[in-house]
Parts: C-alpha cells; structure tokens; sequence
C-alpha cells in the first residue's frame, strides 16, 4: 500500500462521503468481508488522480482500482452502471459494459450527472455507497488482485480493501473481460 497511513474506516467516517460512511456504518456482519478490513488514509486532494497519487504515494498502478459510471437509454430510460477496473486497464464500455447494462449504446455519464447521482466527488467516485439499483461490474482482475486502492466517495482519501471484497459488495458482478489492458 505504498506509503498510505491506514486505518479501520469504521473509525474515520470523517474522510469518507455521507453515502460511503452510510455504507461502512451498515456494513453486514456477516458479510464474507470484516468491514476491518476495509480501511482509509488521508491523501492530499490535489493528488486524486490516479497517475499523480501512484506516484506520490508509491502505490502500483497494479493495486489501483478505478470506478467510472456508465450510462445508457433503454426505452426512454436511462441506466447506470459502475465499472471497476485496474489503473492498468481500460473499461470496455461500448462492448461488455454496454451489453451488460442491456443499452443499444454506452458512455461514460457527464459528470455532473455522476457526482449528482451518487453524492461524491468526481473523481472519488467509489462502489461502496452507490444507489442500490446500480449494477457494480467488477473486473474478474480486480478480485484476483489481493489489496487494492479505491476512491472513498471523496478527493482526500482512498480507501485500501482486499480485491474480493468489490465482488461481494450488493449489486456486484463479476465480468470476465470488463477491461482490456491500457
């Protein structure tokens, strides 16, 4: 985890959004993950992105899991979708996304609509806390990898949880082929 000050997030609501720390305050006890495990640093918001925080931080594009919000028409209504993949990977949204969301076409959402709809900040956008009707597909890479680092809903901190937790959030689903190499 490179040089990230972690610790429980249970215990440090303050550095996640409402609906994350919603989400860590609710986290099931029996879920096949101890919300222990789930933990959150501090980071300096200017360094979010992800290219600027594997460097600053030393943390491996390997271990970093991006969350970017997907969207489509079906019959007139819009659906949604977050999509986690490996910073070392691209979202394939117009071929495995698209088909999962059962749309005609796929792309990213706006911004605005991402931020509005999910209550966090462009570019902390994090599964843990997403609107419970949103299919979370999650690349069959991200649960193979052991530790991986995520957005917390905010800019100044990320979140460092085993990859097979993302796998068993509520909503989630496993693609085999979510993501390409970059």
């Amino acid at each position: 985890m490179g040089t990230l000050k972690t610790e429980p997030a249970r215990v440090r609501l303050d550095l996640l959004a409402p609906p994350v720390a919603a989400a860590i305050s609710e986290w099931p006890a029996d879920a096949p993950v101890d919300v222990d495990d789930v933990l959150v640093a501090p980071i300096d918001p200017d360094l979010a992105d992800t290219a600027a925080f594997c460097a600053a931080y030393e943390v491996g594009l390997d271990v970093s899991a991006n969350c970017v919000v997907v969207a489509g028409k079906r019959d007139g209504v819009v659906r949604y979708a977050a999509c986690i993949i490996l910073a070392t990977t691209r979202a394939d949204v117009n071929g495995v996304a698209r088909r999962a969301l059962d749309v005609r076409k796929a792309s990213f959402a706006p911004m605005d609509d991402a931020v509005d709809l999910t209550g966090m900040e462009y570019g902390g956008i994090t599964p843990i806390g997403l609107p419970a009707q949103w299919p979370i597909l999650v690349d069959a890479r991200v649960i193979a990898t052991p530790h991986v680092i995520i957005g917390s809903g905010v800019r100044h901190s990320k979140i460092a949880l085993p990859g097979p937790a993302l796998g068993a959030l509520p909503g989630a689903q496993v693609v085999e082929g979510l993501a390409r190499p970059a």
